[in-house]
């Protein structure tokens, strides 16, 4: 096993696209197989090669299962070619309809996708620093002496170094006026910047199949689904391991009505629930019992929020929490519900 990473590497460079779209024959050695179980079984090896801590590639996000381009990986002096590889790989479980059993960060989907990062993100990395992007928009800062200004100090091969975020940063303070700015110039430092060259021979070697213009069809949670599949998700098992705050407790009406309207969704809209409140569609390994927030073990969490009409439900996707209105009716509670799903990708909140 522990040359298939290299071998395979090696061959998909040496090999025309155009043959490698026509199909893949895989052999392993020493066994007879061949057809499409010995294809998938590559794939899935592949898959977990491409985060095997060995090769530095991937660094695993702060809830310990999803995965993104690790900041230091030049410590493996090929590291960029095995990124354009990796980004072959991905694409032609794509073109080929393989799925892989790896789930990214939704900051990384979004690289793929070309879609601008935006704060939010930086929870999957280190969930304090984005409460304190949160904290810095959410409060006027101009009294408060924080004399920060458009640089930050990062780290560069264990080393800390003051890195401004636009040309002549360090002698521009932040104010009330341009925070927004700043927010935004960190958040690309963090998520893009400080990984541009890994991104860029992924998405070169991502793009020899899938082209660009095809992939934007989607957004981050449905990229996430065409590459790792829909996951089976057991609701008694969900509704078992879902604790409740803010005023609601499970026999609370409106709970009862929410688990009813959870029951009557499709597979895909759980799937969609999933994702609207803890920002991935995986589901742990051994059920809901195990699901991971921001700083460890968090499970699903369902918070009273006062009803006013044609208020929808939002979500603290770093504490895996659904802020639910009071609706008066089971009706109103699917219709908003499904409202936001489908349309409120965008309603996030941060704890």
């Amino acid at each position: 096993m522990d040359s298939i990473f290299q071998s395979s590497c090696e061959v998909v460079s040496k090999s025309s696209n155009e043959k490698l779209k026509q199909g893949i024959a895989v052999r392993f050695h020493g066994e007879e197989g061949m057809g499409q179980g010995v294809v998938r079984e590559w794939f899935d090896i592949l898959s977990n090669e491409i985060i095997n801590p060995d090769y530095a590639l991937f660094t695993q996000s702060a809830d310990g299962t999803t995965f993104q381009p690790n900041s230091n990986s030049s410590v493996n002096p090929d590291h960029l070619n095995y990124f354009r590889f990796a980004g072959q790989i991905l694409g032609l479980a794509l073109y080929h309809r393989q799925l892989v059993n790896i789930y990214f960060t939704r900051s990384f989907y979004k690289h793929i996708l070309g879609i601008p990062v935006n704060y939010q993100d930086v929870a999957s990395i280190d969930p304090e620093y984005a409460k304190n992007l949160q904290w810095i928009l959410d409060n006027d800062i101009s009294d408060l002496g924080l004399e920060l200004t458009f640089s930050v100090e990062t780290d560069v091969f264990g080393a800390m170094e003051e890195v401004p975020l636009k040309p002549g940063g360090m002698s521009i303070l932040v104010t009330q006026d341009n925070k927004a700015e700043y927010v935004q110039l960190v958040t690309e430092l963090r998520m893009t910047r400080a990984i541009q060259p890994q991104i860029n021979a992924f998405l070169q070697g991502f793009h020899t199949f899938i082209p660009p213009s095809l992939i934007q069809l989607f957004d981050e949670y449905e990229l996430e689904l065409l590459l790792s599949g829909m996951p089976e998700i057991d609701v008694a098992d969900w509704s078992r391991n879902t604790e409740y705050t803010s005023g609601y407790d499970q026999d609370e009406p409106i709970i009862q009505w929410f688990w009813e309207v959870v029951h009557s969704l499709t597979q895909e809209e759980r799937v969609l629930l999933l994702q609207f409140v803890t920002g991935s569609s995986r589901v742990p390994h051994g059920g809901f019992a195990y699901l991971m927030g921001g700083s460890g073990l968090q499970k699903f969490t369902i918070a009273a929020v006062p009803y006013t009409a044609n208020l929808l439900p939002t979500s603290s996707t770093c504490i895996n929490m659904l802020k639910l209105p009071e609706y008066p009716t089971k009706e109103i509670l699917r219709d908003r519900l499904l409202v936001a799903l489908h349309c409120g990708s965008y309603g996030y909140t941060m704890a």
